[in-house]
């Protein structure tokens, strides 16, 4: 399907795109090939493929969550730059 130099502009109107000669028909040319593309997917026969979101089978990577000890806080608080008592000390965010 070629498009017209007047469907590239108001495409580009739609986009809200400021093109200039040598680019409307430059992205004419490209458009029109993108365009004959999909008419060439469109004659592939996909009656008995399923719909799939994914190409290949997607797993849950993450591992189940466990209990476990916490940390004592000396081991926690031991880069902390300041502390106060169990605590990190902070700047003051809000006043």
């Amino acid at each position: 399907m070629k498009l017209t130099r007047e469907e590239v502009l108001h495409i580009a109107r739609l986009a809200r795109l400021g093109l200039t000669d040598a680019e409307v028909d430059r992205l004419r040319e490209q458009l029109s090939n993108i365009l004959e593309n999909f008419e060439i997917l469109q004659q592939v026969d996909t009656a008995g493929v399923p719909p799939t979101s994914h190409t290949v089978a997607i797993k849950n990577v993450m591992r189940p969550d466990e209990v476990a000890d916490s940390l004592p806080p000396e081991q926690v608080l031991a880069n902390a730059p300041q502390r106060d008592g169990d605590y990190f000390r902070i700047q003051a965010v809000l006043e």
